[in-house]
Protein backbone atom coordinates (compact mmCIF):
# COMPACT_ATOMS: atom_id res chain seq x y z
CA UNK A 1 0.00 0.00 0.00
CA UNK A 2 1.49 3.32 -1.07
CA UNK A 3 1.51 6.27 1.29
CA UNK A 4 0.41 9.63 -0.09
CA UNK A 5 3.54 11.84 -0.11
CA UNK A 6 1.39 14.83 0.92
CA UNK A 7 0.34 13.11 4.16
CA UNK A 8 2.47 13.58 7.26
CA UNK A 9 1.90 10.43 9.33
CA UNK A 10 3.30 12.23 12.37
CA UNK A 11 0.26 14.53 12.39
CA UNK A 12 -2.61 12.64 14.08
CA UNK A 13 -5.30 14.40 12.04
CA UNK A 14 -3.70 13.16 8.81
CA UNK A 15 -3.45 9.53 9.91
CA UNK A 16 -6.23 7.18 9.03
CA UNK A 17 -7.22 5.02 11.95
CA UNK A 18 -7.14 1.40 10.88
CA UNK A 19 -9.87 -0.70 12.37
CA UNK A 20 -9.42 -4.43 12.75
CA UNK A 21 -10.98 -5.94 9.66
CA UNK A 22 -12.68 -9.28 10.44
CA UNK A 23 -12.13 -10.47 6.87
CA UNK A 24 -8.39 -9.84 7.10
CA UNK A 25 -8.11 -11.43 10.54
CA UNK A 26 -10.03 -14.55 9.55
CA UNK A 27 -8.07 -14.81 6.31
CA UNK A 28 -4.79 -14.69 8.23
CA UNK A 29 -6.07 -17.28 10.70
CA UNK A 30 -7.11 -19.74 7.99
CA UNK A 31 -3.84 -19.22 6.12
CA UNK A 32 -1.88 -19.66 9.34
CA UNK A 33 -3.53 -23.00 10.02
CA UNK A 34 -2.72 -24.22 6.51
CA UNK A 35 0.88 -23.04 6.73
CA UNK A 36 1.40 -24.55 10.18
CA UNK A 37 -0.05 -27.88 9.02
CA UNK A 38 2.31 -27.89 6.02
CA UNK A 39 5.24 -27.12 8.33
CA UNK A 40 4.28 -29.92 10.69
CA UNK A 41 3.97 -32.40 7.82
CA UNK A 42 7.36 -31.46 6.36
CA UNK A 43 8.95 -31.50 9.80
CA UNK A 44 7.69 -35.06 10.32
CA UNK A 45 9.24 -36.16 7.03
CA UNK A 46 12.71 -34.81 7.81
CA UNK A 47 14.85 -36.22 10.58
CA UNK A 48 16.90 -33.87 12.73
CA UNK A 49 19.17 -35.78 15.10
CA UNK A 50 19.43 -34.67 18.74
CA UNK A 51 22.39 -32.34 19.11
CA UNK A 52 22.80 -32.15 15.33
CA UNK A 53 21.89 -29.62 12.67
CA UNK A 54 18.11 -28.97 12.82
CA UNK A 55 17.56 -29.79 9.14
CA UNK A 56 13.77 -29.62 9.16
CA UNK A 57 13.57 -26.18 10.74
CA UNK A 58 16.38 -24.81 8.59
CA UNK A 59 14.89 -26.13 5.34
CA UNK A 60 11.40 -24.91 6.22
CA UNK A 61 12.70 -21.41 6.92
CA UNK A 62 14.82 -21.21 3.76
CA UNK A 63 12.04 -22.57 1.52
CA UNK A 64 9.47 -20.32 3.22
CA UNK A 65 11.70 -17.29 2.70
CA UNK A 66 12.17 -18.17 -0.97
CA UNK A 67 8.40 -18.54 -1.39
CA UNK A 68 7.80 -15.22 0.35
CA UNK A 69 10.13 -13.53 -2.14
CA UNK A 70 8.29 -15.21 -5.02
CA UNK A 71 4.94 -14.15 -3.59
CA UNK A 72 5.98 -10.53 -3.17
CA UNK A 73 7.34 -10.47 -6.71
CA UNK A 74 4.15 -11.94 -8.14
CA UNK A 75 1.85 -9.65 -6.17
CA UNK A 76 3.98 -6.61 -7.00
CA UNK A 77 3.56 -7.37 -10.70
CA UNK A 78 -0.22 -7.55 -10.56
CA UNK A 79 -2.06 -4.33 -11.37
CA UNK A 80 -4.62 -4.89 -8.60
CA UNK A 81 -3.97 -7.93 -6.41
CA UNK A 82 -6.88 -9.08 -4.28
CA UNK A 83 -6.82 -7.21 -0.98
CA UNK A 84 -6.67 -10.48 0.98
CA UNK A 85 -3.85 -12.08 -1.05
CA UNK A 86 -0.99 -10.71 1.07
CA UNK A 87 -2.69 -11.37 4.42
CA UNK A 88 -3.70 -14.91 3.42
CA UNK A 89 -0.57 -16.06 1.61
CA UNK A 90 2.14 -13.88 3.13
CA UNK A 91 1.12 -13.43 6.75
CA UNK A 92 -1.07 -16.51 7.10
CA UNK A 93 0.26 -19.39 5.00
CA UNK A 94 3.94 -18.44 4.87
CA UNK A 95 3.91 -16.93 8.35
CA UNK A 96 2.48 -20.18 9.67
CA UNK A 97 4.86 -22.25 7.55
CA UNK A 98 8.10 -20.55 8.55
CA UNK A 99 9.29 -21.05 12.09
CA UNK A 100 12.05 -18.68 13.06
CA UNK A 101 10.96 -18.91 16.68
CA UNK A 102 11.72 -22.63 16.58
CA UNK A 103 15.07 -21.85 14.98
CA UNK A 104 15.91 -19.55 17.87
CA UNK A 105 14.84 -22.30 20.28
CA UNK A 106 17.17 -24.72 18.49
CA UNK A 107 20.21 -22.59 19.39
CA UNK A 108 19.92 -23.12 23.19
CA UNK A 109 19.25 -26.83 22.57
CA UNK A 110 22.48 -27.09 20.60
CA UNK A 111 24.31 -25.21 23.34
CA UNK A 112 22.82 -27.57 25.93
CA UNK A 113 24.05 -30.52 23.88
CA UNK A 114 27.60 -29.15 24.14
CA UNK A 115 27.67 -27.92 20.51
CA UNK A 116 28.46 -24.17 20.77
CA UNK A 117 30.19 -24.03 17.38
CA UNK A 118 27.24 -25.69 15.67
CA UNK A 119 24.83 -23.40 17.54
CA UNK A 120 26.65 -20.32 16.25
CA UNK A 121 26.90 -21.74 12.73
CA UNK A 122 23.18 -22.55 12.77
CA UNK A 123 22.25 -19.09 14.05
CA UNK A 124 24.34 -17.27 11.46
CA UNK A 125 23.65 -19.84 8.75
CA UNK A 126 19.90 -19.46 9.10
CA UNK A 127 20.10 -15.72 8.48
CA UNK A 128 22.72 -16.08 5.73
CA UNK A 129 20.55 -18.53 3.82
CA UNK A 130 16.99 -17.32 4.52
CA UNK A 131 17.57 -13.67 3.58
CA UNK A 132 19.25 -14.44 0.23
CA UNK A 133 16.53 -17.03 -0.46
CA UNK A 134 13.86 -14.33 -0.15
CA UNK A 135 15.86 -12.05 -2.45
CA UNK A 136 16.38 -14.88 -4.94
CA UNK A 137 12.65 -15.56 -5.07
CA UNK A 138 11.92 -11.91 -5.76
CA UNK A 139 14.69 -11.62 -8.36
CA UNK A 140 13.54 -14.82 -10.09
CA UNK A 141 10.02 -13.48 -10.54
CA UNK A 142 11.31 -10.14 -11.76
CA UNK A 143 13.66 -11.92 -14.17
CA UNK A 144 10.87 -14.02 -15.65
CA UNK A 145 8.62 -10.99 -15.87
CA UNK A 146 11.38 -8.96 -17.54
CA UNK A 147 11.96 -11.62 -20.20
CA UNK A 148 8.28 -11.66 -21.02
CA UNK A 149 8.08 -7.87 -21.25
CA UNK A 150 5.60 -7.60 -18.39
CA UNK A 151 5.64 -4.73 -15.89
CA UNK A 152 8.56 -5.15 -13.47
Amino acid sequence: MAVDPDVDLHVPAQRQERALDPAVLSTIAVGGVLGAEARYALGRLLDSPDGGWPWATWLINVVGSLLLGVLMGVLDGLPRPHRLARPFLGVGVLGGFTTFSTAMGDVPRLLGAGRPGLALLYLVGTALTALPAAAAGLWAVRGVRGRRGVRA
